[in-house]
């Protein structure tokens, strides 16, 4: 039987492809920088962009890269990677309609709801509440549309 369109889902696998994509190039990123001189390249970025270094922000950001290690930058890459391989593995398996894909897209999404409600309550942030909507999205569409969306695989054995 051919697979219904469905735009919803569509938009799913591309978010989960991209944010595979997304962590990735952070991971590769985290990586190269590991055995650079951050505070000296993040005051070298600062000037390239005319920014004044001395302002609060850029001062207060420039005293948190400093604490940055070799092998924290390292273990940051990895995981970044290892999460990147989980986007993908989603988004591939949504793409196939497996089941198992569908149910691990919504416990990875459903996985975060309460993490992203309890960092809205503490300090409300309109990038943190897009997330969070969107996750609710995830899992409402995927659970309700989960018969229509994903394989049926019978285990019936054939005689012959």
């Amino acid at each position: 039987m051919p697979h219904q369109r469905a735009p919803t889902l569509y938009a799913i696998i591309a978010m989960k492809l991209l944010k595979g994509a997304a962590f990735v190039t952070l991971a590769i990123v985290l990586y190269t920088l590991s055995d650079n001189n951050l505070p000296s390249d993040f005051q070298k970025l600062l000037h390239w962009l005319k920014i004044n270094p001395e302002r609060k922000f850029f001062h207060d950001l420039a005293q948190q890269v400093a604490k940055f290690t070799e092998p924290g930058l390292l273990l940051a890459g990895a995981g970044s990677f290892l999460y990147s391989l989980f986007s993908w593995v989603e988004g591939i398996g949504l793409i196939f309609r497996v089941r198992w894909a569908g149910w691990l897209a919504i416990g990875e999404s459903a996985f975060f709801i309460p993490i992203e409600v309890y960092e809205l309550v503490r300090n409300f942030s309109a990038y943190v509440f897009v997330i969070l909507v969107l996750n609710v999205i995830i899992v409402v569409y995927l659970f309700q549309n989960r018969d229509r969306l994903f394989h049926h695989h019978s285990h019936r054995r054939h005689v012959d």
